[in-house]
């Protein structure tokens, strides 16, 4: 059934006013449906979304329309159904679980079959972290999304971005079961990876300002589909970037150490749609947009410090370490990297290819970083004004844990 917010996202980007008869005929819906659909278009007038004209029905670009509007939008480009979010109840529940360090069972007053309902919304679209079923523990995941949700539904909320709690027992307990179910099905966790391969691609390349949809984007790698109205250059990102995605894992899987030439082959795959920077360490300053406090190494010093950073990751593999010196360095190659920043574009795209990379080496597989964390995550590498390195160490825990839970999931389905 057809419901009222899909009647304003149809109402909001149609240019000029609309009829009730004309919204029944964009759902392809017959006559039946035509009262429901003009109730609900009264129903927005009322509520101040949209105004009715003599002729039709039209979206007024208010403070709160556009803010219901970047909500449905949000929730398209991602592949999120915007209806199961947009419930006040609902919102009520997210206002409530992110001024928690932690969901449970004891701290929520909700029956079971609606809290579990609301965790499996959360879950499946990448914004909940599930610590533990029993007892339950359970992290919800503070982004753009979920904020202008709360702000729309007028919840004044404090979060708790709490970046001291460690989960590397939990990891540890993940760790095991995942390298036992890998070590019987090995084929099958190949076919995994698969999966997850689109999802990275979308939430990598979203960071870069990339605006084709998750749905474009395994159109466009799983289908051989080109949708229409897109840009040639970013769908060659895609493309590109699958390539380079594709040659870490075989390399990672046959256990080949990154080198200097490894790396620029990742860069040029990726970057093949600019021939000018594609492989080639930058000869000139840059500098990030939009934050001109991160710091970069100047060109003139840049081979040298990677030449260093390298010897540190080849001493480092050699190395039989703990999980927790793993992830402490992880972080560190991360955001030296990062800062070096050897290439004039595609750097950050890159660096989350290498440190992949490195993890994987370590049997620690990172398939993916969930979309309820990337706002967070770019806030602590190139959106940081000073580096981060210790609030990265957190979001990158909370991102193992919920690949391993994924994965083992999966793997024993």
């Amino acid at each position: 059934m057809v419901t009222k917010y899909d009647v304003f996202e149809a109402t909001y980007t149609n240019r000029h006013p609309i009829k009730p008869i004309e919204v029944t005929k964009k759902f392809k819906k017959n006559e039946s449906e035509y009262d429901n659909i003009h109730r609900l278009l009264t129903e927005l007038t009322q509520e101040g979304l949209l105004t009715k004209t003599g002729y039709g029905f039209q979206a007024k670009k208010t403070e709160n329309s556009n803010l219901l509007y970047q909500i449905i939008h949000h929730c398209l480009c991602n592949d999120i159904n915007y209806n199961d979010l947009l419930n006040p109840r609902f919102a009520r529940f997210v206002s409530s679980a992110l001024q928690k360090k932690e969901i449970t069972s004891r701290n929520v007053n909700l029956h079971a079959v609606t809290l579990r309902k609301y965790l499996d919304i959360l879950y499946k679209n990448g914004l909940l972290l599930i610590i533990s079923e029993k007892p339950l523990r359970a992290k919800v995941f503070y982004n753009v999304l979920l904020n202008n949700l709360l702000v729309y539904f007028g919840y004044k909320h404090r979060v708790i971005t709490e970046d001291t709690i460690s989960y590397l027992e939990e990891i540890e307990k993940e760790l095991i079961k995942f390298r036992k179910l890998k070590r019987e099905n090995e084929s099958k966790y190949q076919r995994l990876i698969s999966e997850f391969e689109v999802s990275f691609i979308h939430h990598s390349l979203t960071l870069e300002g990339n605006p084709i949809t998750l749905n474009e984007t395994k159109r466009i790698l799983k289908d051989k589909v080109i949708p229409a109205n897109l840009k040639s250059e970013d769908i060659d990102e895609v493309k590109n970037y699958q390539k380079a995605l594709l040659q870490m894992l075989k390399d990672s899987y046959n256990k080949n150490p990154l080198t200097l030439q490894t790396i620029l082959d990742y860069h040029f795959l990726a970057m093949q749609h600019n021939s000018d920077v594609a492989g080639k360490i930058r000869k000139i300053e840059v500098h990030i947009s939009r934050n001109p406090s991160f710091k970069i190494t100047r060109a003139k010093d840049i081979e040298k410090e990677l030449e260093e950073l390298i010897k540190k990751y080849n001493d480092f593999i050699k190395k039989k370490v703990s999980l927790k010196e793993i992830l402490n360095f992880a972080v560190y190659f991360h955001n030296e990297f990062q800062h070096i920043h050897p290439f004039e574009d595609g750097n950050s795209r890159t660096t989350r290819l290498i440190t992949f990379h490195l993890l994987q080496l370590k049997d620690i597989p990172i398939l993916d970083i969930p979309f309820g964390l990337l706002d967070e995550y770019l806030g602590y590498t190139k959106g940081a004004r000073v580096r981060e390195d210790k609030k990265l160490l957190s979001n990158l825990q909370k991102t193992i844990l919920f690949n391993l839970k994924k994965i083992n999931e999966k793997m024993i389905q």
